[in-house]
């Protein structure tokens, strides 16, 4: 009897001792969400940014549509940022913000990154890709009363570009060198892309670098006439325009960094895939009219950074003389995070 009750005995108190040991465990896993209801999945990955609120510079061209995009449809908000933007007039301009620290990440064409850092002007940092040359999306066009009628009348001419050794004035230079014209006779007017329209109709300049939409907003309201397509030549499929922050940034926020380039790439995808939901934005934010949207050609959008395929605009900036010596793309790609 005592030793049937002794063992009944050392029985429960063995399961009692287990059952305690197993609240014990749960209580030490779910603990920190039991004792603070604040903790969250979000608090727990990893991921939360460094700085949340984050100010991007940009121009209002047709390669923001996916900014746009992760902007309208909540994706940055999705990964804890609140994402602010501030216009520029170039993309020096654009870069200026950033090395400034007016802004955090500065959308550009690629060559200002380059030449700031050949020539120690600042240390930056590529985060991110945005766009290519397409066919028809970037030309050298001019006013239908122009002397300007083909890429071999261009030489002497007053071209119209936003500023020196950006996109509209390297890629204007190669083309021309393609065709076998000195480009070193030419007039360079400084104009802003939203005045160069009506600098053609004027005579202010005798052709012009454009980026969509301005081509299509060009041909509608002054009839200007492309003399040259851009995706030609040694430009051909040429990267075109990404996203930077200065060294010194991205290494103390790699969280609101990766957050950001997940961000970019759901919309980049977005776009890509669903014009329909680009269009509105175009007519939103880059403020031109629904027929406009409708008509132009959209550029190639990316953005995940490929060192090989970018290699080609500092080599291209060496050989126009932008820069003097070779600059090994990889030493300025900022670490990619992919969703």
């Amino acid at each position: 009897m005592f030793g049937i009750a002794e063992s009944r005995g050392r029985g429960r108190a063995r399961q009692t001792a287990l059952t305690f040991a197993a609240v014990t465990i749960l209580a030490a896993v779910t603990g920190c969400g039991a004792l603070d209801p604040g903790a969250s999945k979000a608090s727990t990955d990893g991921r939360d940014p460094e700085k949340p609120q984050l100010t991007v510079s940009i121009l209002p061209t047709t390669d923001l549509a996916p900014f746009w995009l992760a902007k309208d449809s909540g994706y940055f908000k999705d990964e804890g940022l609140d994402v602010e933007s501030v216009i520029a007039a170039s993309g020096q301009a654009s870069l200026a913000k950033a090395i400034s620290g007016e802004a955090d990440i500065s959308f550009s064409t690629y060559p200002p990154f380059f030449t700031a850092s050949s020539t120690g002007a600042a240390d930056m940092l590529l985060v991110a890709d945005a766009t290519s040359v397409n066919p028809k999306s970037n030309a050298i066009v001019a006013a239908p009363n122009s002397p300007v009628k083909t890429i071999y009348d261009l030489a002497g001419k007053k071209i119209a570009m936003t500023a020196k050794n950006t996109a509209s004035d390297l890629l204007t230079r190669s083309v021309m060198q393609d065709h076998n014209v000195d480009y070193s006779t030419v007039k360079w007017v400084q104009i802003p892309l939203p005045n160069i329209a009506a600098a053609l109709q004027q005579g202010q300049a005798d052709a012009a670098y454009l980026p969509e939409p301005y081509i299509t907003q060009a041909a509608q309201t002054v009839g200007a006439i492309p003399v040259i397509d851009i995706n030609s030549g040694a430009t051909q499929d040429f990267p075109l325009t990404g996203y930077g922050a200065t060294r010194k940034w991205v290494r103390e926020n790699p969280k609101s960094l990766a957050a950001f380039q997940r961000a970019m790439q759901r919309a980049t995808h977005d776009a890509i895939n669903d014009r329909a939901r680009v269009e509105p934005l175009l007519v939103r934010f880059a403020k031109i009219d629904e027929d406009t949207a409708k008509l132009l050609t959209l550029p190639g959008y990316g953005s995940i950074l490929d060192s090989r395929r970018l290699q080609r605009v500092p080599d291209l900036l060496l050989q126009l003389g932008a820069i003097e010596k070779p600059i090994d793309v990889n030493s300025m790609i900022a670490p990619q995070t992919r969703r």
